[in-house]
């Protein structure tokens, strides 16, 4: 029976000295039937470890209910870690961060307005331990002396940077220890005094979060941590994209000396991200320290695997570093080949938003615009609506857009009210009895700070001029249900798009001829803003504004008979054709 501890000075696995060199991969962002392929490519690069988050509303959509096939399968994802020679760590939460939509905690949660998060508070802690029963059954005969992967569990997330609230810590920690975990548990804290105090527990092994100076934040931790192994758990080798920003890069000749550095000290380290993946759907979250930053749909995150899991540059030199370490021969690996490029010049259908929100029935009254938590909007978008008579001039104000506000009068568009650009107020035109409708859009909830948890949708009081707004008519739209819809109608759908391109709101589809499966790369740099849906998966959003100007297709998402791809463009469009090019592309970069 295999056994893993924490010693003296090192971690220690069958009673040997044990460094671990692991790398955060997160299987919920990468399509399952590739999820192999991916471990491989991490394993030539010289690791012997894969770190994974796991994301607690991605298996729990709706409270009691509890997902586990497909994407979900977090056991098949730890037995194929193993299956290529490979340990594994587990971080539960409840809370990730990770850029993931609300931190990973459910949405549904937050429609009790008396909950409070990430503390020891009797209905958050309920919560937890329902998700807690249903997912540590699935971890616990996975733990390293069961004869599975995993080495190590964490408690909580960076929480010094949130609270310090010992109790709450150490009832979470119990939960684990009462669900059958024993292997070691830990905690992880970015390399600062503060935070190392108030997020770490004397009775629980403390790791740290840093992207450089190593050895200086490694001496800080051992401030707190006096005796034991040190351990990075988040070696910051790349970092996240924000829409409208630059796409981040660093220097990988820079990146890799900086790890020498650390893997020669005896440290363990984890690569964030070794691989990063995609926010597929509706999950990417958002960054709020004064101003709002919806994180955008690839996760690249500049890492040594791209958002497509082909090595890069970086790669090349931090292999080169890991495997030197550890006294490893090279281990090619293959390169991107250039996907297909393909043209398809219009849509075979599309159809006005407006025709689905027509016959929409799941309508909710409310004397004042509600919540997205009051209507069940728990990602994506929602329609309100009322009936106004308009003066000749009218201002139109709100007390907050979360996040993202179209206006439209007898469903003419007005404007757009963005959370982002600080938007709250909007002139609406002459024209007496209106039906005044906004589209909204969720584009992320926060996964860091104060801000995690707070409500979404039209943040009252709505106004006209200055004057409450009542009589509201609200509900979530299924646009997912939709663009299924349409793909599966085809030409029947809908007509075909008049002229050159593409009116919004509204749901367009293409019909791609079969390809041999490979991966594609959809070129959204002639769209607007909007979704896109490749064969019913959703791709994730698209913004003109960049810097993402494409968005991956995983090439299990490719049939050899027909293909479809149906896009929700929210503003319009100049160009109505659809193209795939043959790898990423970006807007703007930064090197940091």
């Amino acid at each position: 029976m295999t056994s893993f501890e924490i010693g003296q000075e090192h971690f220690v696995l069958d009673g040997r000295e044990h460094q671990i060199i692991s790398g955060a991969m997160h299987y919920f962002r990468i399509h399952p039937d590739q999820w192999a392929r991916r471990i491989a490519t991490a394993r030539a690069m010289g690791l012997n470890t894969i770190e994974t988050y796991v994301a607690w509303n991605f298996h729990a959509p709706r409270r009691g209910e509890f997902l586990l096939d497909g994407q979900r399968d977090l056991a098949r994802f730890l037995r194929l870690v193993q299956d290529a020679g490979m340990h594994a760590i587990v971080r539960p939460g409840p809370y990730i961060c990770a850029e993931w939509d609300n931190g990973g905690i459910p949405a549904w949660l937050l429609a009790d307005p008396d909950v409070q998060m990430r503390r020891d508070e009797p209905r958050y802690l309920a919560a937890v331990q329902e998700y807690m029963d249903a997912l540590l059954p699935v971890i616990a005969p996975l733990q390293v002396h069961e004869g599975g992967p995993v080495l190590m569990v964490q408690v909580e997330n960076e929480y010094g940077a949130y609270g310090e609230d010992k109790v709450y810590l150490r009832k979470l920690a119990a939960m684990l220890r009462d669900g059958g975990i024993t292997v070691p548990l830990f905690t992880c804290d970015q390399a600062e005094d503060g935070m190392l105090t108030r997020g770490g527990l004397p009775e629980l092994h403390r790791t740290a979060t840093f992207g450089s100076r190593s050895l200086e934040r490694l001496q800080t931790l051992r401030r707190h941590q006096p005796t034991g192994p040190l351990m990075c758990m988040e070696y910051w080798n790349g970092w996240f994209d924000a829409w409208g920003e630059d796409h981040h890069v660093t220097d990988p000749d820079g990146t890799g000396e900086d790890l020498r550095e650390l893997l020669a000290s005896g440290a363990s380290v984890n690569l964030y991200m070794v691989h990063g993946g995609t926010n597929f759907g509706f999950t990417s979250g958002a960054n709020d320290k004064g101003s709002y930053r919806p994180t955008i749909t690839s996760y690249d995150y500049d890492a040594p695997m791209a958002e497509d899991g082909t090595p890069t540059p970086k790669y090349d030199a931090m292999q080169a570093v890991i495997r030197g370490h550890r006294g490893l021969g090279p281990e090619p690996v293959a390169r991107r080949a250039p996907a297909p490029s393909v043209h398809v010049p219009a849509p075979t259908a599309s159809v006005p938003l407006w025709s689905f929100v027509d016959r929409h029935e799941a309508w909710q009254e409310h004397d004042d615009a509600p919540t997205h938590e009051q209507i069940g909007a728990l990602s994506g978008f929602s329609c309100y609506r009322t009936w106004v008579d308009l003066p000749e001039s009218a201002l139109l104000t709100i007390g907050e857009a979360r996040d993202r506000v179209q206006v439209f009068c007898n469903r003419m568009p007005v404007g757009v009210l963005d959370r982002a650009e600080g938007g709250r107020a909007l002139a609406l035109p002459a024209g007496g009895r209106t039906t005044l409708e906004l589209v909204v859009e969720d584009q992320g909830r926060v996964n860091y700070g104060p801000r995690i948890g707070e409500p979404k949708g039209v943040i009252g009081p709505v106004l006209l001029d200055g004057e409450p707004l009542r009589g509201w008519h609200a509900a979530a739209l299924p646009v997912d249900e939709w663009a299924v819809e349409l793909a599966g109608a085809g030409a029947s759908g809908g007509s075909a798009a008049r002229g050159p391109g593409l009116a919004g709101p509204s749901l367009s589809l293409w019909e791609l001829e079969g390809h041999s499966p490979a991966d594609l790369f959809l070129d959204t740099s002639g769209l607007g803003k909007g979704v896109a849906w490749f064969n019913g998966w959703n791709l994730g959003r698209y913004w003109g504004k960049g810097p993402q100007h494409t968005l991956y297709v995983p090439a299990p998402l490719v049939r050899e008979d027909r293909n479809s791809l149906t896009v929700l463009e929210l503003t319009g469009a100049a160009d109505a054709a659809a193209r795939f090019v043959p790898g990423p592309r970006w807007s703007t970069t930064t090197a940091d």
